[in-house]
């Protein structure tokens, strides 16, 4: 969050004067220790602040509230501590002690204006800018595409326990499906498992894809940000609904150290510790370490989760125009909670036999539920200042994630004629993945007369290897309402795995992905004009080796599949900001992803193609810290594989998939003790071009003697059909308030409700999942307020899903998946 303070003189002896200047934001440090209110304030200004820690000793600050500028924040702050600031370089301040007797007249800290980091925790609901929308830090105001910012405090406040529950009230964003929250354990689940404007998302890590098996946990993540829409210029293959971008923590400007201990239902107990500070007495080379332990049951009878990790940073400040970050992340899960097996329609979203099936309901088997993993990364961010116009930066990441799954899971199927029986499957699927990614670019910044110039060229490659195996075999069936355990013997027909059963199959596969791309991006300013164009080429290559075996028979079989392609992408958007804050923009942008296969020529498919228009406005209004942002897209995805009309059993790539649609989204600080966040999504995903069929499949009581059955239709046309397992329309309202006056003072209140609409369960659109409303809620309280000795202490709790409403997430033909319970959970915080 380093950044200079704006070049204006400040007259300490009258910091309160002048407080609806442009810089002025809203600022809210409670009276407490300077060195933990220095860290608040740094977090709310965007500014980098460095002491040393011998002045800072027993010091106390009667705090800062209000609308201010920054410079005055801080002179309220520093009022009545004997100390004072003066500039320290690179745009940093430092604080020193002030002299005796001496007032104080007219200070000027100089430096080029600055915004909050763009990759720092945001302040309160609010971010200003993004390094992920253009790969420089930029206001979003300029960025001429939707980009939304879950910060920092907003995961505090809901005390989110995976990434599903940070994007819960991201707009565009349909996080609940997948079987994201069946359990509702914290380790979430994997790539690809999030619908994004209407298509499967991709998932980075400080601007590179991840391919992790294993989910970053939110103990390390600074924050979360959205890009809607196409996003390969900057990334290169990527959904054309967008991608998710996770930031990781690094070490802070100004003292940190907390710790927490938490609670919940489904026997959750947790601890947290998060410790920065500097290591050189000048500052230069900091530290960051957090780490988490945590262990839980959850909703799901004999699935359970537990996990430990740890995340260290170091930044070293080599010198003013040079600097390095290291971080690191590891986390063990011996078990991760991510058991997922559909439940049958009939039964959830259907009457069953016997009632609805409840929640705990464990379709698997005891002893056969074993989801063990381990995932390690490495990071380094480097940047070099050549001089005022000209920077070269680097991030290098290698990331290896080891998982060994075995689980007896839900057929695909319906139930049987009896309404009861389920037949089952198992599976055992030991998995490693190993990632290499390095990003490096140019940075310039030039004038052309009047006109500014921010230019990017960089280029980045990615290398992809992952080994695994896949061995299934028939289980025994499961009477859903009377499930009997202790019955499964595995029968893989491999050593130590059990005989082969005739339905027994292994698989053995080899996968290597590489790619490289060179782009380029012109950020052009006039006056309140920018437009920004950019464009990328890429070159993607992939050997995939597997061996397929059937035990039973001894039958074997082996393919190679060697594949090559290159794509270009490119964008080009503009924004003009009018001087009461309104900016409307209008956008260009392409994607691609490749797809592997070949037709019936034996030619290899091309990348699926990705094209969106996008119009909106964009509002921050002046002396309101927030950001109103509205925006209508439509984006065609072309070159989908569908069915060869000449050859049944190949395809061609003349299918399309279109989505369009419209995003409202609100993000305010209404006040130091209001904060608000509002959205509301609207999406038609349609299969609007293709010659496949699908397989519809319907409730019908009456087709067998028992009842309560799936009965299958015939084939109907793929074309025209909407986009399974996404709602058309969503909505969302999340508020924190503190409560004012000296008797309440101290404790804060939140609500929030989310509205998703219907969605079609399958891809023929034969029936629905029903509409559902959620209520979250909770409280904080800070310690403090009551007992000075008490001073860092905080409560909190909270609860989602109020009123434990029996919902379903996602379907597939036969088959769907439970939404989470109400979950409750505490947690007692110490900062110091």
């Amino acid at each position: 969050m380093a950044a200079s303070l704006p070049s204006v003189t400040l007259a300490t002896s009258n910091p309160t004067a002048q407080t609806q200047d442009a810089g002025a934001r809203v600022f809210d440090v409670p009276a407490q220790s300077l060195s933990a209110a220095l860290m608040r304030f740094s977090q709310q200004a965007g500014v980098q602040v460095t002491a040393d820690s011998t002045i800072l000793r027993g010091v106390q600050t009667s705090g800062v509230h209000g609308r201010l500028t920054v410079q005055q924040a801080l002179a309220q702050l520093l009022a009545g501590t004997g100390l004072s600031y003066v500039p320290s370089g690179r745009g940093t301040v430092m604080l020193t002690r002030a002299a005796k007797n001496i007032v104080l007249g007219p200070v000027r800290v100089h430096g080029s204006f600055m915004r909050e980091s763009a990759i720092g925790p945001g302040v309160g609901y609010v971010a200003q800018t993004s390094l992920s929308g253009t790969k420089t830090d930029t206001p979003i105001m300029e960025i001429p595409n939707s980009i939304y910012v879950v910060t920092k405090q907003q995961m505090q406040d809901q005390q989110v326990q995976n990434l599903a529950e940070a994007l819960r009230y991201t707009p565009g964003i349909y996080a609940e499906g997948m079987g994201q929250q069946t359990n509702g354990a914290a380790a979430g689940f994997g790539h690809g498992s999030y619908m994004q404007r209407g298509f499967s998302s991709a998932q980075f890590i400080d601007g590179m894809i991840s391919n992790s098996e294993v989910a970053l946990d939110p103990s390390f993540i600074e924050r979360v940000e959205t890009i809607n829409g196409p996003s390969s210029v900057m990334y290169g293959q990527s959904s054309p609904g967008g991608i998710i971008n996770e930031t990781l923590k690094r070490p802070t400007d100004t003292p940190l150290r907390a710790v927490s201990v938490g609670f919940g239902n489904w026997n959750r107990y947790q601890a947290t510790f998060d410790i920065s500070d500097k290591i050189t007495k000048s500052g230069n080379l900091k530290y960051r370490i957090a780490a988490i332990g945590v262990s839980q049951d959850t909703q799901t009878d004999y699935v359970r989760y537990h996990r430990v990790g740890v995340s260290p940073s170091l930044k070293w400040d080599i010198d003013e125009n040079t600097d390095l970050t290291v971080i690191g992340n590891y986390v063990y899960t011996p078990e991760d909670g991510a058991y997922s097996s559909y439940l049958p329609a009939v039964g959830t979203i259907f009457p069953g036999r016997y009632g609805r099936l409840c929640r705990h309901l464990f379709m698997g088997e005891p002893g056969w539920n074993n989801h063990k993993e381990t995932g390690a990364l490495f990071e380094y961010v480097f940047s070099h200042r050549f001089n005022s116009h000209l920077t070269f930066q680097q991030t290098f990441r290698y990331e290896e994630s080891k998982t060994n799954f075995s689980y007896v899971y839900t057929k695909s199927g319906a139930l049987e004629d009896d309404g009861v029986t389920q037949p089952r499957v198992a599976f055992a699927v030991p998995n490693t993945t190993r990632t290499a990614s390095l990003d490096s670019r140019l940075l310039g910044k030039f004038n052309t007369g009047k006109v500014k110039h921010t230019a990017i060229a960089g280029v980045d490659f990615w290398d992809y290897h992952s080994t695994g195996d896949y061995y299934r075999s028939d289980a025994n069936s499961l009477n859903v309402y009377a499930p009997q355990y202790g019955q499964f013997t595995p029968s893989f027909g491999y050593p130590g795995m059990g005989p082969a059963n005739a339905n027994s199959w292994s698989w053995f596969g080899r996968d290597t992905y590489d790619q490289v791309g060179v782009y380029f991006q012109d950020q052009i300013k006039y006056k309140r004009l920018t437009v920004t164009l950019g464009g990328r080429e890429d070159w993607y290559s992939q050997y995939s080796w597997s061996q397929s075996n059937t035990p039973a028979t001894g039958e074997s079989t082996t393919t190679r599949s060697p594949f090559s392609t290159q794509a270009f992408t490119w964008r080009a958007g503009a924004t003009y900001e009018f001087d009461f804050g309104l900016a409307p923009y209008f956008s260009y942008a392409t994607s691609f992803q490749p797809q592997t296969g070949t037709d019936s020529h034996g030619s290899a498919f091309k990348p699926t193609k990705g094209a969106q228009y996008e119009a909106g406005l964009k509002y921050k209004p002046h002396g309101f810290d927030a950001l109103f942002t509205a925006s209508a897209f439509h984006i065609d995805q072309t070159n989908v594989l569908t069915q060869d009309p000449d050859n049944a059993n190949f395809s061609v790539q003349s299918g399309k998939v279109t989505s369009k649609g419209v995003e409202v989204s609100a993000q305010a600080n209404i006040t130091k003790n209001l904060r608000l966040i509002a959205s509301y999504t609207y999406d038609d995903a349609r299969y609007s071009k293709s010659t496949n069929t699908v397989v519809p499949y319907y409730y019908d009581p009456t087709s067998n003697s028992a009842g309560y059955h799936m009965r299958q239709g015939e084939k109907t046309p793929l074309q025209g059909k909407y986009v399974n397992a996404l709602p058309r329309n969503m909505t969302s309202l999340f508020v924190n308030y503190a409560l004012p006056g000296k008797i309440l003072s101290g404790l804060e209140l939140n609500f929030g409700v989310r509205y998703v609409g219907w969605t079609y369960a399958n891809t023929a659109n034969s029936f629905k999942i029903p509409a559902f409303i959620l209520f979250d809620t909770g409280m904080r309280y800070d310690f403090g307020k009551a007992a000075s000795f008490l001073k860092g202490l905080e409560g909190q709790l909270t609860l989602s899903n109020l009123t434990n409403k029996y919902y379903i997430t996602s379907c597939g033909t036969t088959q769907c998946y439970l939404g989470q319970g109400r979950r409750v959970y505490g947690n007692l915080s110490y900062h110091w």
